[in-house]
């Protein structure tokens, strides 16, 4: 199994930036690709940014040119760099793990809210 730990949500003014930060540990081999979803209230959850092993990114059309994903292996951790941070980008945002060790399972963090309010 794969466990996951967010941190670095809180509060932001419109037009600032905030970092997210994902931990992750146990059976780390067989992850494939981490990413982060959120899902504000009242909202479908949504897909915002995906990175395979070998670095290739995917982000959401609503983020793309302002967040940025990462990786650092050494560390375990994915960070999710937001910037120009916009009201609509309030959520509770989520680490995700896709990981195969007999068949492949998602795995989730407990999530961590963002609120972007002046």
């Amino acid at each position: 199994q794969v466990q996951l730990v967010e941190s670095g949500g809180g509060l932001v003014q419109p037009g600032g930036s905030l970092r997210l930060s994902c931990a992750a540990s146990g059976s780390i081999f067989s992850i494939l690709h981490m990413g982060w979803d959120r899902q504000a209230p009242g909202k479908q959850r949504e897909l915002v940014a995906i990175i395979t092993n070998g670095g290739v990114t995917t982000y959401a059309d609503s983020v793309k040119g302002r967040f940025t994903i990462s990786r650092d292996k050494a560390k375990n951790t994915v960070y999710l760099q937001m910037g120009s941070l916009r009201p609509e980008d309030a959520a509770v945002y989520y680490c995700n793990a896709a990981a195969q060790i007999t068949r492949i399972e998602i795995y989730w963090g407990q999530g961590t809210q963002v609120t972007v309010s002046s």
